[in-house]
């Protein structure tokens, strides 16, 4: 049942993208998450790292908990009525055509000049993109599309597999909070267990995504993707970025901070087309895995 509520969800998520925030739980969550964070922040570093850990792990409780009932009584159900709602449940906490979609429609602006790619770049990510150049503009799609693989599809479907709805609610909160409260300078103190905890969920669905994106067949091969995931700040990131950059024969990086396969070319169009496609192959390959796994636990 929770293999079938998975396809159903992914069929979904294809054919539909993501609703409306208005209608999204996401959103909901992010509006509760805000002023939390901002009351939070205020607070000296004590209290603000306690008070911090403390919103997390209720927040997660409280969802873990409503996850596992809303399972358990949808399960009761007939399978005709559960799976659907079950998938209705799942799909919030993935999102793969809107990633896809706005790494294309960068890439599309591209083509109408490089400050009409830098406003559609300034949709996805946080930097600062006013003096990007179009290496630069597409360095940074391709980064995100990588990256984001990671949050927004393969860890949400692994705490799937791992845990059911429970597991895939807790890990969308965690992702969502450390991209509302992982912050440092004024969010340093309030956001630092949110980060570290994301960091946690999202250790092994990192490098299973850079696994997807680059299967490394040779000794050497683990070993060039291993040095290049200690070049990002994060314990994550650099995995599936590394792997990326290192499928693509690129170089990808972020100003000042870190280079991925420093002596690479810069890429081109062309490249942000196969990343697309690499991405897509990997997408695939995580639902059907996590559909396998889900089938082989019920045996």
């Amino acid at each position: 049942m929770l293999a079938a509520a998975l396809l159903l969800a992914w069929t979904w998520d294809a054919c539909f993208g993501e609703p409306r925030n208005a209608l999204h739980p996401v959103a909901w969550l992010g509006h509760v998450l805000g002023p939390v964070g901002r009351v939070l922040r205020r607070g000296s570093p004590w209290p603000a790292f306690v008070g911090g850990a403390l919103a997390w792990c209720v927040g997660a409780g409280v969802i873990a908990a409503a996850g596992w009932w809303l399972q358990r009584e949808v399960s009761a159900w007939p399978w005709w009525a559960s799976v659907p709602l079950l998938a209705l449940l799942l799909k919030p906490c993935f999102a793969w055509r809107m990633l896809r979609d706005e790494v294309v429609a960068i890439e599309r602006s591209l083509g109408q000049g490089v400050e009409a790619g830098r406003l559609q770049l300034s949709r996805v990510v946080s930097r600062d993109t006013s003096a990007l150049d179009e290496a630069a503009i597409r360095e940074t799609a391709i980064e995100t599309l990588a990256e984001n693989l990671n949050d927004s599809l393969v860890a949400p479907l692994f705490w799937f597999a791992v845990a059911g709805l429970p597991g895939a609610l807790v890990y969308r909160f965690a992702n969502t909070a450390d991209a509302m409260w992982g912050y440092r300078g004024e969010w340093e103190w309030a956001g630092k267990w949110a980060a570290r905890a994301d960091d946690v969920l999202s250790w092994l669905p990192a490098r299973i995504t850079a696994v997807l994106l680059h299967p490394p067949l040779r000794r050497v091969d683990w070993r060039r993707l291993y040095g290049q995931s200690l070049r990002t700040p994060s314990p994550n990131g650099g995995w599936p970025m590394g792997a990326m950059a290192l499928r693509l024969g690129v170089r990808l990086g972020k100003p000042g901070v870190y280079t991925l396969n420093a002596r690479a070319r810069v890429p081109r169009a062309a490249d942000v087309r196969v990343a697309l496609r690499y991405a897509g192959i990997a997408a695939w390959a995580s639902v059907a895995t996590a559909a396998i796994a889900l089938l082989a636990r019920s045996v």
